[in-house]
């Protein structure tokens, strides 16, 4: 394992060298560090949990780093603690990624790492048998901006419906916290929602709805980027030695929840409940798990697509995302396993 990170320490070296963005490891990192790092209480964030949970970050970054864990509801808020310095890296979507990026002008973020594919969809009342049956509907997401409220919209121009950010025209889109999504949903307020799991099989399970989009069948091959790891820039520049460390020990929780579907299921639940203070119901963290692809590819080329639907709808300025990735630290983790390189944009 040390032979591994000192390699990762040289890579970053050898990168330097060469002019490029990630430093060569500061004499501050290998100094006691604290790592503020963000994720959602989402089962499209299991890779987070399980590196939290199973304690896989922890061993990777060793005794002189302890990680914070900080946990967001949506991503516009993680965005804005990233933005301000709140936390040093966290696991978000693609939409909230680009507004991070645009909104500094390329200088805040980058993407080091891929998480999960999958893992989205529209959930509607038993009433709605098809997409022209949306027309006049309310429909429900996490947040205006953030990822599933991007492809929803998206998914209503598509269909010919006219929508605004207002929430006005064909369909009434109401952009609202997931737990009251739920709430409404069972007491027939909203007649469906755009979500990410475990709130999508929660809203079947639970609410009595039914899968009207998996989002999966709107993408080649059913592949997405639904989560992706950020870092800010000027922490990955001054620490690539952890972040390095860092993707080591996400890798050891992919490989887990690809390994042991069962138990990470049950460890998943688990961390749910510490944050929630509740357990998912039975039955919707299995019917969720299929539905997600967990991935150390963060499947740049969506993002791409996700930013340029983004633009179409009005939610977001033409944008131009060279620079957002860089990938050598998590082709390192990769390389030492023997897996394939990953790219950018």
């Amino acid at each position: 394992m040390r032979k591994h990170f000192l390699a990762l320490a040289l890579v970053a070296m050898f990168a330097v060298a060469c002019g490029q963005g990630v430093s060569s490891a500061s004499p501050n990192d290998d100094q006691p560090l604290k790592l503020r790092l963000g994720y959602f209480p989402n089962l499209t964030h299991a890779p987070a949990l399980a590196g939290i949970k199973k304690g896989f970050f922890a061993a990777a970054l060793g005794s002189k780093v302890t990680v914070e864990p900080l946990t967001f509801n949506a991503g516009g808020d993680a965005v804005t603690a990233i933005l301000s310095n709140s936390i040093d890296a966290s696991f978000v979507g693609p939409s909230p990624t680009t507004n991070a990026f645009t909104q500094s002008h390329g200088q805040a973020v980058r993407v080091v790492a891929g998480a999960t594919s999958g893992g989205a969809l529209l959930v509607v009342q038993p009433s709605i048998s098809s997409i022209a049956g949306l027309k006049g509907k309310k429909i429900a997401d996490p947040q205006l901006g953030a990822t599933q409220d991007v492809a929803l919209r998206w998914f209503l121009k598509s269909n010919g419906f006219a929508i605004d950010a207002a929430g006005g025209g064909d369909v009434n889109v109401v952009p609202q916290d997931n737990s009251l999504t739920l709430t409404a949903f069972r007491q027939g307020q909203i007649d469906g929602a755009w979500v990410p799991e475990p709130w999508a099989s929660r809203l079947v399970v639970e609410g009595k709805g039914k899968v009207l989009v998996d989002e999966r069948d709107l993408w080649p091959q059913g592949k997405f980027v639904t989560t992706n790891l950020i870092v800010r820039t000027d922490f990955l520049q001054a620490h690539p030695k952890r972040i390095g460390a860092l993707l080591e020990g996400l890798y050891q929780a992919v490989s887990y929840l690809n390994s042991d579907p069962a138990g990470a299921q049950a460890l998943t639940n688990d961390a749910v409940a510490e944050i929630t203070g509740k357990k998912l119901a039975v039955g919707v963290v299995s019917a969720a798990w299929p539905r997600m692809t967990f991935t150390l590819d963060p499947l740049p080329q969506t993002l791409k697509i996700a930013a340029d639907h983004a633009y179409s709808v009005g939610l977001l300025a033409k944008v131009e995302l060279k620079g957002l990735y860089d990938l050598r630290l998590l082709n390192q983790v990769l390389a030492g396993h023997n897996q394939p390189a990953v790219q950018g944009l």
